[in-house]
């Protein structure tokens, strides 16, 4: 019998999510201090837990050593865990992830024309569905907060259809109006196209990315409209600095423990929130202790 419980692919999580009418909350985690706080807020909220690494973190701490952290997460928590690759550029990428032990790959084709991307979410597909991984693709292109026009990249229901259709892909991330990184203004979601992409196609769970820093009604809201995953990364890693920062100026304190103390309660206290977000608990409930959306304090100065 292993010694660590399995991780669980990201399918089984959003499946049962959305019998219940909810999401779940997709976490990037960078090194052992966010990790820890990911189990923490899980621990608490009694939630589904999907962690997610980016490529940069893969460079930064190596793929045995994340599946390693990941699964250690599952054997504490009582509620299910995934491992998820966000943003896998390139075949060989996904193929070392699934082969090193992540439960889900995400293959990012959303700047190639349409049949690339469709050929190229074929072939994880077929690397990934002996295996046991799911797989997520992008159609249209979440792009950056910066961008001054993200319409022209919003993502066509009927080309949604024609894509499932054609790589039988688990999830699909979505372009409604989110993007990575801060906000400068208000955040507008085409809710009106995302009900449209639900109905087209109604058993694939969609996902959405910039999570970080969009209000919680609206994120609620978008849940209603069939959204299954919510991905935070850019709130997380804000979080987590600027209480390093702050920790490093208050004291000369070397022990490295107590400077990430506080950080860890900070992105932990992030992570529940989102949690109770992805529940859709009403926000009365989510205030009450003080687990609410905050405007991330880089997201101020960028505005």
């Amino acid at each position: 019998m292993s010694a660590f419980a399995p991780l669980r692919p990201n399918l089984e999580l959003l499946n049962e999510a959305r019998q219940h009418g909810c999401a779940v909350a997709a976490l990037n985690f960078y090194n052992a201090e966010t990790l820890r706080a990911h189990i923490e807020a899980a621990r608490a909220e009694h939630a589904p837990l999907i962690l997610q690494t980016t490529e940069s973190t893969i460079r930064y701490l190596g793929l045995s050593l994340i599946v390693a952290m990941a699964r250690a997460a599952a054997f504490e928590l009582e509620t299910p865990v995934a491992l998820h690759l966000d943003h896998g550029a390139s075949l060989a990428v996904v193929y070392a992830a699934i082969l090193a032990g992540y439960s889900s790959v995400m293959i990012d084709g959303s700047a190639l024309p349409f049949d690339e991307n469709c050929a190229l979410a074929s072939r994880v597909v077929e690397l990934a569905r002996p295996a046991g991984v799911s797989v997520e693709a992008e159609l249209g292109h979440v792009g950056q907060a910066a961008s001054d026009d993200p319409s022209a990249c919003y993502t066509q229901p009927d080309a949604a259809a024609r894509f499932v259709e054609r790589t039988g892909v688990d999830t699909l991330a979505v372009a409604i109006g989110t993007a990575h990184g801060f906000y400068r203004g208000e955040v507008r979601l085409d809710f009106e196209r995302l009900r449209a992409i639900r109905d087209a196609i109604p058993n694939t769970p969609l996902v959405l990315h910039g999570g970080s820093g969009v209000p919680g009604e609206l994120v609620q809201r978008a849940i209603e409209c069939g959204i299954a995953k919510l991905n935070i990364g850019t709130e997380i890693k804000d979080a987590f600095t600027a209480q390093v920062k702050d920790a490093l100026t208050r004291s000369d304190d070397i022990d490295l423990r107590r400077t990430f103390s506080p950080a860890i309660r900070a992105v932990s206290d992030l992570s529940r929130g989102k949690m109770r977000l992805c529940a859709r608990l009403p926000s009365e409930v989510r205030k009450a202790d003080g687990l609410v959306n905050q405007t991330p304090a880089s997201a101020e100065l960028s505005a």
